[in-house]
């Protein structure tokens, strides 16, 4: 599987901004959308404050882009970036989404909307917002388990989740929503430090970051591991779209 590499983004120690705003002058203006399985999130560049609304096994494609449209008025936005819960092949949905309604393979996205889309999956999109450099696994802990992998600034979208774990269970039925509920808070974590331990040692991460909603619950992380907020998945998204902007500023700076 090929690495995709995202220019304009210098890997540093600095951290991470609680809020994401992009400057509301920028010449490209762009709409993040973090669509999960429990709520569908977005944010615009100049805009502070994300606004989200109810998803489940309800949300169809064409009701997701019905409900931003409503959620994002009074916003200008240029093109947008979506987080999709799931594989993401040449910038298309590979499967169905497990925790949504059905008609995301094949949509349009683009003609929905009215807009240039990119589309990247979730936890991709939150570990490039959570990126400090070096050899970085993310593991997105909410419905489901998101996974990607950042090497040197190179991203890889991974699917971890349906891989076996243990006792004819996968990793996503231990550290999902799922595993959280059969097992409990207390059991649970013990799976989560299990889980990045074994995925650190066999991938060869300098670190860790654990992102999601349910990341939160953790008492105490495993080495090498840090909390990411979930409002990196929202920069992540504006980083989608750099090569975009650098490319409109140099034009700009020609003319």
């Amino acid at each position: 599987m090929a690495h995709e590499a995202y220019f304009g983004y210098t890997p540093c120690s600095a951290a991470m901004p609680t809020k994401v705003a992009i400057p509301s002058n920028e010449p490209h203006k762009v709409l993040v959308i973090d669509v999960g399985g429990t709520h569908v999130k977005i944010l615009a560049t100049g805009e502070k404050e994300p606004r989200k609304v109810d998803s489940g096994l309800q949300m169809t494609a064409p009701l997701m882009v019905q409900a931003v449209k409503k959620l994002a008025q009074g916003w200008s936005y240029d093109s947008i970036a979506l987080g999709y819960p799931g594989p993401v092949v040449h910038g298309r949905p590979l499967h169905e989404p497990a925790n949504l309604g059905i008609g995301w393979v094949g949509f349009d996205f683009r003609k929905a909307f009215g807009r240039p889309v990119r589309l990247i999956n979730d936890a991709a999109m939150q570990a490039l917002g959570s990126y400090k450099g070096g050899r970085m696994l993310f593991l997105g802990l909410g419905t489901g388990l998101g996974s990607a992998m950042i090497v040197d600034g190179h991203l890889e979208p991974l699917e971890l989740a349906h891989l076996p774990y243990k006792k004819d269970r996968t990793y996503e039925d231990y550290v999902g929503l799922r595993g959280l509920e059969r097992l409990g808070k207390k059991k649970w974590r013990a799976a989560v430090t299990d889980v990045v331990e074994r995925l650190k040692d066999a991938l060869e991460v300098d670190y860790v970051v654990l992102g999601g909603g349910n990341a939160k619950l953790m008492e105490k992380l495993p080495k090498d591991t840090r909390l990411g907020a979930n409002e990196n998945a929202f920069l992540g998204g504006f980083r989608l779209w750099e090569k975009e902007r650098e490319k409109e500023r140099k034009e700009k700076r020609d003319t």
